[in-house]
């Protein structure tokens, strides 16, 4: 069976996701050049994200601080806090952030549709909501990856691997946009195959790495033989693969979505798990999302108000030629 891949050649992965800014281009922001004097009235941006432990989640905030200081000027401060997959918690820190002043939010949202009313209530008061990397409801505007075709992605690599037929395992995640659409991208491909058995996939694993051994430890309980296993983010994968380890299962491979060093690094280790990851581009999606906050700060309205930034496959033939995010 031949089918298109996705991938792009080796290296040039980076070169892809760095089109990214390009975006810009169609938003009709990347021609104006922001300074800290035109920004003058912007004080403070805060910077909401599901789970610091997440590396992803790391780059985004170091992203957003590199883009206020670059495009705003140093006065301006940015604040970044973990919402530790807590609805409640992220509400609460939203109000705080109202409180304290916040002129632009960047929001990971924790829940796509349950944190609209928070996220309306912090627009009621004159500050603008960016949801970045997954989609919040009552958002000012959104930037995140093309999620679907992550899935997608993954899911036709694995389908290929597999020669179409076996059983494979989705571990779920949250119940926000970016999760959502991996997964229903992936399913979208598998299902294309009569030889290919899907598992269930409904409990929610995270989106971490504890919560990814704790659900693949007992998915191999359930099922005694695997072919493959989606995850929807690297972290999970990561636990995933402990839990392998530990049970001393080798009968399956892992593909996810992130493109991390720590599952590039797994990459490129002979005889691992690991057969691909979709590679994001955190830094670059902090840039437009501070960028598209500034211009609607500045009560400029941007052509489009949803971004979904480009992806690629990294497998193992070309992690060694991968420089992304964090390198």
């Amino acid at each position: 069976m031949s089918r298109n891949s996705g991938s792009t050649g080796r290296g040039t992965a980076w070169q892809l996701l760095r089109r990214g800014r390009l975006l810009l281009q169609a938003v009709a922001l990347a021609a104006t050049a922001f300074t800290a004097a035109e920004a003058r009235d912007l004080k403070a941006i805060g910077v909401l994200v599901g789970d610091l432990g997440n590396p992803f989640f790391v780059e985004l905030g170091k992203g957003v601080e590199a883009a206020a200081r670059e495009l705003a000027g140093p006065e301006v401060g940015v604040t970044v806090r973990s919402s530790g997959y807590d609805l409640d918690r992220q509400t609460a820190q939203i109000d705080e952030f109202v409180k304290d002043g916040i002129d632009i939010l960047i929001l990971n949202a924790v829940d796509t549709t349950k944190i609209e009313p928070a996220v309306l209530r912090a627009r009621a008061t004159g500050m603008v909501v960016v949801a970045t990397d997954v989609k919040a409801a009552g958002a000012s505007a959104t930037v995140t990856s093309d999620n679907r075709q992550a899935g997608k992605l993954a899911c036709r690599y694995m389908a290929g691997r597999l020669g179409g037929k076996g059983e494979v395992l989705i571990l779920n995640g949250p119940p926000v946009s970016s999760v959502i659409e991996r997964v229903a991208g992936c399913r979208s491909e598998l299902t294309a195959f009569a030889g290919i058995t899907l598992l269930p996939d409904d409990e929610d694993c995270g989106g971490s790495l504890d919560g990814g051994l704790a659900c693949m430890t007992a998915m191999m309980v359930k099922h005694p033989h695997i072919d493959g296993v989606f995850t929807i983010n690297d972290p999970t994968a990561t636990g995933a693969n402990i839990a392998a380890d530990r049970a001393g299962r080798q009968e399956f491979f892992i593909v996810s979505v992130d493109g991390s060093p720590v599952a590039v690094d797994l990459l490129r280790n002979p005889g691992t798990r690991f057969a691909a990851t979709v590679a994001q581009n955190p830094k670059g999606m902090a840039e437009l999302a501070v960028q598209m906050g500034i211009a609607l700060f500045k009560g400029e309205k941007p052509a489009e108000t949803l971004i979904e930034m480009p992806v690629t496959l990294m497998t193992a033939d070309k992690a060694k030629d991968y420089t992304g995010w964090g390198r």
